[in-house]
């Protein structure tokens, strides 16, 4: 049954999410950003809504927080912890790469346009400052108003799907098998929108996806332990919310002739910019044995 369950799930999801990211590729072939995002944020709804077609209870999920008995360590480590390892990560790829390095804003003038900037400047910010700003919201607020989007990937991946595939194959197994379907749930509006890589980078279409799934598995990891730890759904969709809060700071630092060029970093989701993340979890999936824990 439980297994009958999972594969329902399993096929939900995708069969939910997979239309929503080609029509919302569609929308960014047409220059029409509000709808692009507006669908991808439905989007993230589709693990919640697949959980509820397979009939998996959402009641046993955890929804009452509560900081007791060490709990407070995992919250910080949600709500923190990304931004630590994604400013690791970037000190990293900076150190290899310092010619890459750009302190003005020159690739955020460059996204914006004229128009853009204008209305930056109406707000009376620069692209320094408003790197400043970004970066204090990734700290604070931000992690805690994504939270709300990302509860809905968090009910279906670490509520719901997690728990069936580490009882099946054992937590090590689990949480790898589990991470690399989260990441292959992305992979149309990768490939055809080039959601997190762009479409010019080198290896594409092929390696972005597949080095997005050691990211999602990195971060499943991540996540995944929080939620044992606290047995609270609200845990791992702060630290979802968290590495989405933080994920596009690196690259305001960056140099606009290697926007094609961040497979390597300096976001947590390059090979270089991912390192800090990607040695966390490991060392997470090492302590945490073969079985449940």
């Amino acid at each position: 049954m439980k297994d009958t369950k999972l594969f329902r799930y399993l096929l939900s999801a995708f069969v939910i999410a997979w239309p929503m990211q080609a029509a919302a590729s569609y929308f960014a072939w047409h220059g029409q950003p509000q709808f692009y995002q507006l669908i991808l944020m439905a989007s993230m709804y589709a693990p919640c809504a697949a959980a509820f077609i397979a009939g998996i209870p959402l009641a046993e999920m955890g929804w009452k927080p509560s900081l007791r008995g060490g709990k407070w360590k995992a919250f910080l480590a949600a709500w923190l912890g990304p931004a630590v390892l994604g400013v690791l990560g970037a000190v990293l790829y900076f150190v290899v790469f310092p010619g890459r390095l750009d302190t003005t804003g020159a690739l955020l003038t460059a996204q914006l346009g004229e128009e853009g900037l204008a209305q930056l400047e109406a707000q009376g910010l620069t692209p320094q400052s408003y790197l400043t700003v970004s970066a204090v919201q990734a700290l604070t607020w931000a992690p805690f108003i994504n939270m709300l989007a990302a509860l809905g990937e968090e009910i279906g991946w670490r509520g719901a799907m997690y728990p069936r595939l580490k009882e099946r194959f054992g937590s090590r197994i689990g949480r790898l098998l589990g991470g690399v379907i989260w990441g292959a749930w992305h992979w149309p509006i990768m490939i055809l929108a080039g959601y997190e890589y762009g479409l010019q980078y080198p290896g594409a279409p092929v390696l972005g996806p597949i080095l997005f799934c050691v990211f999602t598995v990195s971060g499943g990891i991540f996540l995944d332990v929080l939620y044992e730890r606290t047995h609270c759904i609200w845990i791992p969709s702060l630290g979802h919310g968290a590495i989405n809060a933080f994920a596009g700071i690196p690259l305001l630092l960056l140099d606009p002739a290697y926007a094609d060029h961040m497979i390597l970093g300096p976001a947590m989701n390059g090979i270089i910019g991912g390192l800090p993340f990607i040695l966390v979890a490991a060392v997470m999936l090492l302590r945490s044995g073969d079985g449940a824990e």
